[in-house]
């Protein structure tokens, strides 16, 4: 369990950071592996999926700055494969749910996976009147102004066949000419350079002045259909594309229709021999069933098509030396190592570190300062060490501190994981950072304009040495620090007083406790009715929410034992933090007392919404079966926890019992 929920927390914050801040610190090949390894391990234990995990949902929450968008059929992400044995079973998987026998061949549709940004666009009457980016896959940012600035979109489609309401779909991007060009003018005014062509589009589309996007060389290809109204259109994808082109819009002029697996695999092999002389970055290619019944006939699973599938190239390697390695501290005091490298240019980026883990990591690999090294990376900021590719002559070996490099305090090794940490808490600067970050953060308390230069400036000058510190920042101290108007200085005031009006889940996710994430933290909200009643809990008490375990469990009980972490729960509160009492409703809920568990994908609501209602109706909804639950609710693919449900006589709900009874209730 600890390990799973390790893994979907360093899969949200990288997903964070890739969709929303558009910094990410990972490549996409590594991204990759941790999503694999989660569905690997999660299929091995379908006891312990939870809603919340990565598994479920689609992508990262869109950006408050801009009007949000909802999207009337979802904008639901691919899944992956990285093999031609993986094409094979996606094929196989295509035919059994046709019912069609192996040997007659599938059309599918092949083109370019583009390395972009997803969009939406809608035309009313063939004129173009918004446009959103997918943001979570149900709600996006309205980028209307921005899209309307790029010249190979129309503004105003060819022809009078188009339907009355139309909403394409595809990919903003910047070529490869593009971004040097960019770069180079960039570089030119004193600007900071992006890191890769992605970042570049992403930053481009979500600034506030469209006169800025304008300068951007923006270029778009479209590539789907979203919700349609009006006059019928073609019966499969590639006729589609066709019209699309016909009416104005721009399409990939290399997609092909594939008549079966093998031509599929063909396609595939020439674009991954020849991606380099194309005028723009492609990680992998779109297989996709053409005839728009089967489609239909296929349908989806709870995050992507039964339909389509992204075929990735594999991850480009280099070969460059360690120089040397430095250590880096976490919000947890975790000390993570990283590696410097002799510049190398790998895949038209140039890559200077990679990241290595842990100590573990670096005995697996076997590797020492001065040695050659394989890198591996798939289009992004941070690589991997691969492997060793030669001793150096001169080596030598890689030796974790003894003391925390940034505050010089104790480390302390886990008996229970890899990780070394820094024992000395906030008195650390690196952890105060991390920590203060964690607690302005969207999903937390939600401070506006509390970035991390800022964070960087008030450690420095001793203004904040805790995390209630910020609510005593006055007007004088702002103004006095770099770059701070007067204006600047009251907005974050005022996002601060406003910050002070929050949720009791939100605060309790903002605390930081280990191991303690959005979903756990409300379970424990659900069940205690104030903080004080939390930090009086003991452990059998806490063992009872769904989600905790003794280690969990062990870890809230050593956040309250410590009397630092009592105290500055006193002062967030007397800083005037607060949240509206949950009144419990007078009477009984129609579903009060039961307990459930849902399991495999359900087709007519997220796992997510499903959890809300049964919550709303008086349920529980637990991720582990027990003989304590109920009921168990069994979409597609239930896995081991019908068979565990059957042998303890818990009351199995097919989704359509499962709908009859929400409505019913």
């Amino acid at each position: 369990m600890q390990q799973l929920n390790q893994l979907r927390q360093h899969l949200r914050e990288h997903s964070y950071r890739y969709y929303v801040l558009d910094d990410p610190i990972l490549s996409d090949a590594d991204y990759d592996a941790l999503f694999q390894q989660l569905l690997s391990l999660e299929k091995q234990y379908p006891n312990m999926i939870t809603a919340d995990s990565p598994s479920q949902r689609v992508g990262a929450q869109p950006l408050a700055e801009f009007q949000q968008i909802t999207h009337r059929l979802p904008m639901l992400s691919l899944d992956n494969i990285f093999n031609e044995q993986g094409l094979q079973d996606f094929d196989r998987r295509v035919h059994e749910r046709l019912l069609l026998a192996h040997e007659i061949p599938i059309h599918y549709v092949c083109e370019p996976k583009l390395d972009g940004i997803a969009v939406s666009l809608i035309y009313e009457a063939g004129q173009l009147v918004c446009a959103a980016t997918r943001g979570d896959g149900q709600v996006g940012e309205d980028i209307t102004q921005n899209m309307r600035t790029i010249h190979s979109l129309p503004l105003v489609l060819r022809g009078d066949d188009y339907p009355a309401w139309l909403e394409v779909r595809g990919e903003v991007f910047i070529s490869k000419a593009g971004f040097a060009a960019l770069n180079q003018k960039a570089l030119e005014g004193g600007d900071k350079v992006f890191a890769n062509a992605r970042n570049a589009a992403a930053g481009s589309l979500r600034q506030l002045d469209p006169k800025i996007t304008a300068a951007r060389p923006l270029e778009m290809i479209c590539y789907a259909l979203g919700f349609v109204e009006g006059a019928p259109l073609a019966q499969t994808h590639s006729e589609t594309m066709a019209l699309l082109k016909n009416w104005g819009l721009r399409v990939n002029p290399i997609s092909q229709l594939c008549v079966g697996v093998i031509e599929c695999q063909q396609y595939y092999q020439k674009l991954c021999e020849t991606r380099a002389d194309f005028p723009y970055e492609m990680d992998g290619v779109v297989c996709k069933v053409d005839r728009f019944v089967q489609q239909q006939t296929l349908g989806f699973i709870a995050r992507a098509p039964r339909w389509a599938i992204a075929y990735k190239f594999p991850a480009q390697e280099g070969i460059t030396q360690l120089e040397r390695v430095e250590f880096q501290v976490g919000r947890t005091g975790v000390i993570t190592p990283v590696a410097r490298l002799t510049p190398v240019k790998i895949g038209g980026v140039t890559v200077s570190n990679a990241t290595l883990h842990n100590e573990d990591e670096i005995t697996r690999l076997g590797i020492a300062v001065g040695d050659q090294v394989v890198i591996y990376r798939a289009g992004d900021v941070i690589p991997k060490i691969e492997r060793l590719f030669r001793r150096g002559e001169t080596r030598q070996p890689i030796v974790f501190p003894q003391q925390c490099p940034e505050c010089h305090g104790r480390l302390e090794r886990s008996e229970t994981e890899a990780a070394i940490r820094c024992s000395a808490g906030l008195a650390c600067p690196a952890q105060l950072k991390e920590t203060l970050k964690h607690f302005a953060s969207r999903k937390a308390m939600n401070i506006d304009g509390l970035g991390d230069k800022l964070i960087e400036q008030f450690i420095a000058q001793g203004l904040v040495k805790q995390i209630s510190d910020l609510y005593q920042l006055t007007l004088d101290q702002l103004t006095g620090l770099e770059r701070m108007a007067e204006k600047s200085a009251n907005n974050l005031l005022i996002a601060l007083e406003k910050s002070k009006t929050t949720q009791w889940p939100k605060f309790l996710y903002a605390l930081g406790i280990r191991e303690v994430g959005e979903a756990t933290a409300f379970n424990l909200a659900e069940y205690f009715e104030n903080m004080e009643a939390l930090m009086a809990a003991d452990e059998q008490q806490l063992l009872a929410i769904p989600d905790v375990g003794p280690i969990v469990a062990q870890h809230i009980l050593i956040f309250f034992q410590q009397p630092q972490n009592c105290q500055m729960i006193q002062q967030l509160l007397a800083a005037g933090i607060r949240w509206p009492r949950i009144e419990k409703t007078v009477g009984k809920k129609p579903l009060q007392g039961k307990l459930f568990v849902l399991t495999g994908s359900l087709t007519q609501l997220t796992r997510e919404q499903a959890k809300q209602q049964l919550q709303a109706l008086g349920a529980q909804v637990s991720d582990s079966l027990s003989k304590k639950n109920h009921y168990l609710v069994v979409g597609e693919n239930a896995g081991s926890k019908l068979t565990k449900a059957q042998a303890l006589g818990i009351t199995i709900l097919t989704e359509a019992e499962f709908t009859q009874l929400l409505n019913h209730s």
